[in-house]
């Protein structure tokens, strides 16, 4: 959602994008995808705008499918539960790929995945 409507992420996609592979569960792009009209109205912007933007980010980052981290499902859920239930797939397809998360969401700090803030990102990919 952020990549789509925020300032800061799209330039970082595109700078590491080469280097670092993006990925993202399908729903979060169906979610983004319903909530594009609400927040460009919101924000006065045309929603042809959001999904633009949406398109640049899925031209960069890999969508992975219900099937592939389902499999994560109660360990994800499990972990997150407490906090966010509805953000398993999200962290189901952390454990997948065994990578961590680049969130702003609070509800996954403590989850056993490492991650990293748009803050400490560049920090992180600029390590050797």
């Amino acid at each position: 959602m952020r990549a789509a409507l925020g300032a800061r992420v799209l330039p970082l996609l595109e700078a590491y994008g080469d280097f670092v592979t993006f990925c993202a569960p399908d729903i979060c792009i169906l979610e983004a995808r319903k909530y594009i009209p609400e927040i460009s109205a919101r924000k006065k912007q045309a929603p042809s705008i959001g999904f633009a933007l949406l398109d640049q980010v899925l031209g960069i980052v890999e969508r992975i499918d219900s099937i592939s981290y389902s499999t994560y499902r109660e360990t994800a859920f499990r972990r997150i539960s407490a906090r966010d239930p509805n953000d398993w797939p999200i962290l189901a397809t952390a454990l997948l790929l065994d990578c961590p998360l680049w969130t702003e969401d609070q509800d996954f700090f403590g989850t056993g995945i490492a991650t990293w803030t748009t803050n400490n990102f560049e920090i992180y990919l600029s390590q050797p």
